[in-house]
């Protein structure tokens, strides 16, 4: 087999493009050069990595196997970059993380900042993406770390700090049930609701509560963006059923305010930092880590509504 990582680049490249010419104009490698290369790899395992179409070129079931392994890699070399650098005592390298919606405003921006002034050495790549996909990018070591909702099930993470997040009604200033610091669910009986869609962690929670209650919920907006949802609310629209962690910054604003959703039934969910359990961060990864981790306890209920 010829030299892996020479290989495993030209095919990366292939498969982003679908095309060896266009891998060839942005490797400047010939053409024949890149097509040898695949043609003695597909020989050598025994099947081919891609299907030849008159439009292009497509991964094979194999090609998708193949195309994880250079993610992996890649990811890999770079942590082995920034473990050389930690032996010469450099404080470099780069840190891919994933967040859920609702911390890409306040905390996160605010620690990354902070980090760039300590660290201006170590760069940062923050993908903001639904829950399950922040598990999923920590589990497949797409990314150096993760914080989302309710890890306790999943044995492939391990949790570094965690939080608890009350669920709650987001009302504007003067709002009646803005001035309780805990209220009922039914007690947003008729009131015009902003709920969030189906996508969205603490979804489920509200379906639990209006089965169990059989309150008939008067919803005038739906939506997958927390940002969205808040803003409706400043602008008067209705109530919003949201996280205390989703309204943090505008709550210590004055622009919203939060009342705990304090129904028996209805228990706090965990926000938590994740590492991936098989894989040891690299320094640079286990410095953004403790920056994140200090000022963790501030995403909690109890520390954000004081």
């Amino acid at each position: 087999m010829p030299a892996f990582s020479r290989f495993l680049r030209y095919f990366m490249v292939v498969g982003r493009h679908g095309s060896i010419r266009k891998a060839a104009d942005e490797l400047n490698v010939s053409a024949s050069a890149i097509a040898r290369q695949i043609l003695n790899v597909e020989a050598d395992i025994g099947t081919p990595l891609f299907e030849r179409l008159p439009t292009g070129l497509r991964l094979t079931a194999a090609g998708e196997v193949m195309m994880a392994a250079g993610n992996r890699w890649q990811k890999n070399m770079q942590d082995v970059r920034a473990q050389i650098e930690d032996l010469r005592g450099l404080k470099r390298g780069h840190v891919d993380f994933a967040i859920i919606d609702a911390l890409a405003k306040g905390y996160i921006p605010a620690t990354i900042r902070s980090i760039q002034q300590r660290y201006p050495g170590i760069t940062v790549g923050v993908k903001v993406q639904a829950n399950d996909e922040v598990r999923k990018a920590v589990a497949e070591g797409e990314v150096d770390f993760g914080i989302l909702f309710e890890p306790h099930s999943y044995r492939d993470l391990t949790v570094r700090a965690f939080v608890e997040v009350a669920l709650g009604f987001v009302t504007p200033p003067g709002h009646p049930l803005g001035h309780q610091r805990e209220a009922r669910f039914s007690a947003a009986t008729g009131e015009p609701l902003i709920v969030p869609s189906d996508g969205l962690a603490i979804s489920q929670q509200i379906a639990v509560l209006a089965g169990a209650t059989g309150m008939d919920m008067s919803r005038i907006a739906i939506s997958d963006n927390i940002q969205m949802i808040a803003s409706l609310v400043q602008e008067g629209a209705g109530v919003a059923i949201l996280s205390s962690l989703d309204v943090i910054t505008e709550v210590k604003r004055g622009q919203v305010a939060f009342t705990r959703i304090s129904d028996a039934l209805l228990r706090p969910m965990t926000l938590a930092l994740c590492v991936n359990t098989a894989r040891t961060p690299s320094y640079a990864a286990s410095l953004v880590l403790s920056e994140i981790e200090n000022g963790f306890a501030g995403l909690s209920y109890a520390e954000a509504m004081l």
